[in-house]
């Protein structure tokens, strides 16, 4: 019986792809046979606002994470640190999309994603982040599976860059 039990929020404004990051972390925990509840808060993403999901991968029964209780949070914009950071644990990773230094562990995922050919894909930029750095219940193989699964057939060979971007593995389709 797998006992992995992990809190993550994802968190970012309208069209950053919360929801997707949120949709593939949910199907790699499904594909390897854990539980899993999600749910999001958009808000006004369609104006730009800001946007959180849960994640809870494990024996949980509740979809919402307490605040101090994320394990994980994916923050795509800095600035919602100051919104969504009071829900992680004092010991949580959490993995923020800048380039300035914090106390986070960060990457330049628009910078990368830009470079990989669109800078929407820095979700996806930094989900390799935090799969590549132990952060996350998912390999970077059970990611890849689901990006390969989910994306639509004109994104897969961006967004498998991206993630690879993020995982440093640089190799090219």
């Amino acid at each position: 019986m797998n006992h992995i039990k992990q809190q993550i929020i994802v968190s970012g404004v309208g069209g950053q792809g919360v929801v997707f990051a949120t949709r593939l972390l949910a199907e790699a925990a499904m594909e390897a046979g854990l539980n899993v509840l999600t749910s999001e808060d958009h808000g006004m993403a369609m104006r730009g606002g800001t946007v959180v999901s849960h994640v809870k991968v494990g024996a949980f029964r509740s979809p919402l994470i307490r605040r101090g209780q994320a394990d994980v949070g994916l923050f795509l914009n800095r600035e919602n640190l100051s919104v969504h950071r009071g829900l992680m644990k004092g010991a949580g990773r959490i993995f923020v999309n800048t380039d300035l230094p914090g106390e986070y562990l960060h990457c330049d995922a628009t910078g990368l994603a830009k470079d990989a050919g669109a800078v929407v894909a820095a979700n996806l930029v930094l989900l390799g982040y935090a799969v590549r750095t132990g952060g996350l219940f998912c390999t970077a193989k059970q990611a890849e599976n689901v990006i390969m699964r989910i994306s639509s057939p004109r994104q897969l060979e961006l967004n498998l860059k991206a993630f690879r971007r993020g995982t440093g593995d640089r190799h090219e389709m």
